[in-house]
């Protein structure tokens, strides 16, 4: 569909979420800055790649919109950038190409979501209010045990292990004998399945209560197995062959009991 600047009403807090959206082609850049504005956020701008991180970098952004293809830096150095700081700011990545290659890309550096252009205006105003929405964590909880071998420090979105006094520290696991790093949507998904390990989660349910998409939302996007993909990457000794992070045919995702 077209990318058209059509603006609607809509509800929000009145606490206003401020948004940093890096993207060249100006009339692109304005439409956005309007769009967003009218439905409820505050907008930073910046049309450069170095501007762009330096702005993203500098702190006080709820969330990112980042264009691919930019000057001085593209969008994937920019995210890889940005996570090397932080793991907790939300990016969705724009594309002019929708290739596996470019969604795989941004996903893998750290980005939340991706929406490739020409794009509909409501599906990314859905699609950026979604993953700057929490899956409800339980602000209490501190740790995540995924097995006997892996534990999740969840302040720190870290893996941990435990000395034989029972104390958890960061500390190498036995995949690869190395601390493994995750981001907070990954951390959002393992909650999820953790929660409901008895059963298969589907991808409709994992875009609806992890990502925070509608239920009844026509949405094409690939998020939910490239992040289980990256997960078995990360958790798993054969990601080919996973035993923690299953796939169930016909039914979803579930991990192992």
């Amino acid at each position: 569909m077209p990318t058209q600047f059509s603006l609607s009403s809509r509800s929000r807090p009145s606490s206003k979420p401020k948004l940093l959206i890096v993207e060249d082609e100006e009339a692109i850049l304005h439409g956005l800055k309007d769009l967003f504005t009218f439905n409820g956020y505050e907008v930073d701008s910046r049309s450069d790649g170095k501007e762009g991180l330096e702005c993203a970098l500098s702190g006080g952004h709820d969330g990112v919109i980042l264009d691919v293809m930019l000057p001085t830096m593209d969008g994937f150095t920019i995210c890889e950038e940005i996570r090397k700081s932080t793991r907790e700011l939300p990016i969705i990545m724009l594309t002019a190409k929708q290739s596996e290659e470019d969604i795989i890309n941004g996903l893998t550096l750290g980005a939340d979501d991706y929406i490739a252009k020409p794009f509909s205006v409501r599906e990314l105003v859905l699609r950026v209010d979604s993953v700057l929405r929490r899956a409800g964590i339980d602000k209490n909880q501190r740790e995540l045990r995924i097995n006997d071998d892996l534990t999740i420090d969840l302040d720190n979105l870290v893996s941990v292990s435990s000395d034989s006094d029972g104390k958890s520290h960061s500390d190498t696991n036995g995949k690869n004998d190395r601390k493994i790093l995750f981001t907070r949507r990954e951390i959002d998904l393992l909650l999820f399945l953790k929660k409901n390990q008895h059963r298969p989660s589907s991808r409709t349910e994992l875009l609806a209560e992890v990502w925070g998409y509608k239920k009844n939302a026509d949405i094409d996007t690939r998020t939910v197995d490239i992040h289980i993909a990256k997960l078995r990457k990360k958790i798993e000794t054969t990601p080919k062959k996973p035993n923690l992070l299953l796939t169930i045919r016909g039914e979803g995702y579930k991990l192992a009991n």
